[in-house]
């Protein structure tokens, strides 16, 4: 036994079953949160049974889908003042996402499973995507198109209503072109004239200078006026449009509600489809979440907003980190001189990686965003004043601040990257006639390059997911627009952005829909760690590629 223990086996057993178990770990969690994130866009039937309350014996029809079922101890199923035999220690209650939240007001609601009779599910059923006040579950009536009446047998009433919903997004898709593209191009145009009256005020700008500039900007301003009333009666008529299509429903307790198409998202008939059609119906929703933009308080719709965002802010920060980083690692270790002062210098850097990173926030806040944006409108924007330009959280600061907060992973990186290169490499150029400026950029700058780039990977890594500094210097709950488009100067730093980490922390710990949440919650996470995977194997194979590149160069 000693000898074994002497061989080292016992240790290469031990290091491989830990690797296996948290391999093992990290492989539970990622499939956790897929089924449990993913797995809320497949289709769930909607069942529909009868709760009976055995204190009144009043029974009532419900109808939804099953979120889950859970063991609770009768105790606490009697206190909130449900009737449970004596005798019994657990009992089982089921959470039906009812839906319908404009007339029930609430979506989710606990039913203990000894008040259910058996269930069914009813094929006439619909399952209906609202745009706002979530999901609609109920008993198709008739179908209204442009004042004609389907009714539910005819056999076009499917075809129609999927026509009329496609018809509906098409109308949608054009009205935010014309709000959010058209519109907003005129309404900044409009603004650029303002602002550049405001300048000639602001210079003092008088005589016939002036009396130039005020007609020509009459002129601009009319035509733009004009523009703008054309756009605004073609977005009247298209809204008009969208509303001329109406479903006429029939809820469980027996109310009627006519729901407009510019309402609806989606209409499926889930306790009627095929598993094929079903999975055709997952991937659309999936790809919905992953490209469309939030509604209903983040609760439904997609977090493309949040992914681009988080993007680009990891892009900005690595163009902002890297240069600094390397350069300043490439003084401390090929010309500073090694003494106190350096020493102290790379302790300082050293600690920095370990300030929490709310501290850098607090720092990117009053720095960043109240002093440096606070001056930059002064001395360029002063006509926009009081509204700030710089002088508020944007896409620039956060990723400034990020870059700030990564800064000491990339100089550690480079510089151990730089202590790697032997000494005769270094002699050898020296001895051929290269200077010493010559050795260190063209010898052994090319050489560390793969050590920079597993800083710049350690860095992406963990900016991507940071989320307490992001809420001081430039992450909202909800960006109308995206800091890149095609507008001049097409990426617009000053922006506000949406970011994933923080998304997950609104939606989870802030959202009015708490059961509607959660599943967002875990597809949001799960999307978050993709996304970390993906930007961390590009880094990685750039390296790679430089690696194999720099050492065939020296071979």
């Amino acid at each position: 036994m000693k000898a074994w223990f002497r061989s080292g086996t016992p240790w290469i057993w031990l290091t491989g079953g830990a690797l296996a178990l948290s391999l093992v770990m990290v492989i539970g969690l990622l499939s956790l949160i897929a089924v449990r994130g993913f797995g809320h866009f497949w289709p769930s039937l909607v069942a529909e049974t009868v709760v009976t309350n055995h204190d009144t014996g009043e029974q009532t029809l419900v109808l939804g889908e099953i979120t889950r079922t859970e063991q609770v101890p009768a105790a606490v199923a009697r206190d909130a003042g449900q009737f449970v035999p004596e005798g019994i220690e657990l009992v089982e209650r089921v959470l039906f996402k009812r839906g319908n939240r404009d007339q029930f007001g609430q979506d989710f609601v606990w039913h203990l499973g000894l008040t259910l009779d058996e269930m069914s599910f009813p094929p006439e059923v619909l399952a209906i995507e609202r745009r706002e006040w979530g999901n609609f579950y109920g008993y198709p009536i008739y179908l209204e198109i442009d004042g004609e009446r389907i009714e539910t047998d005819d056999p076009r009433f499917r075809d129609l209503t999927q026509a009329a919903v496609d018809r509906s997004l098409d109308y949608r898709q054009r009205i935010r072109r014309i709000e959010r593209t058209d519109i907003g191009r005129t309404s900044r145009e409009l603004e650029n004239i303002r602002l550049e009256e405001r300048g000639m005020q602001l210079r003092g700008v008088t005589g016939p200078d002036l009396e130039e500039a005020q007609e020509r900007f009459a002129r601009q301003r009319a035509l733009l006026e004009a523009e703008f009333l054309e756009l605004r009666s073609e977005l009247d008529a298209l809204y008009a449009s969208q509303r001329r299509d109406l479903l006429h429903m029939r809820m469980s307790d027996e109310r009627e509600l006519t729901i407009g198409f510019d309402n609806i998202v989606r209409v499926t008939s889930p306790n009627d489809i095929t598993v094929l059609a079903k999975i055709v119906e997952y991937f659309d929703r999936v790809g919905e979440f992953l490209t469309e933009g939030p509604r209903e308080a983040n609760t439904e719709g997609g977090i493309f907003p949040a992914i681009f965002g988080t993007v680009t802010m990891v892009l900005v920060m690595s163009i902002m980190v890297t240069p600094f980083g390397v350069l300043a690692a490439i003084y401390l270790r090929e010309y500073a001189k090694q003494g106190t002062v350096t020493r102290i210098i790379r302790v300082s850097v050293y600690n920095l990686a370990g300030v929490p990173s709310i501290v850098f926030g607090v720092f990117g806040l009053g720095f960043f965003v109240y002093f440096l944006g606070g001056n930059i409108d002064q001395l360029f924007y002063q006509a926009a004043l009081p509204s700030p330009t710089f002088g508020t959280p944007g896409l620039f600061w956060a990723s400034l601040t990020l870059a700030l907060l990564t800064l000491p992973v990339v100089i550690v990186s480079t510089e151990e990257g730089l202590a790697r290169i032997p000494t005769t490499i270094r002699q050898g150029s020296l001895a051929l006639g290269a200077t010493k400026s010559e050795t260190l950029w063209k010898v052994v700058v090319p050489l560390a390059t793969p050590a920079m780039m597993t800083g710049l990977i350690l860095a992406i890594a963990r900016a991507a997911g940071e989320v307490a500094p992001l809420m001081l210097v430039g992450v909202v709950k909800l960006a109308p627009t995206l800091p890149i488009d095609g507008e001049f100067p097409f990426i617009h730093l000053e922006r506000k952005i949406m970011h994933l980490g923080f998304h997950i922390y609104d939606v989870g710990f802030q959202s009015p829909n708490v059961e509607a949440a959660r599943p967002l919650v875990y597809a949001t996470a799960l999307t978050l760690v993709l996304l970390i995977i993906v930007l961390n194997l590009t880094a990685i194979a750039i390296r790679n590629r430089l690696r194999e590149k720099y050492r065939s160069d020296s071979d």
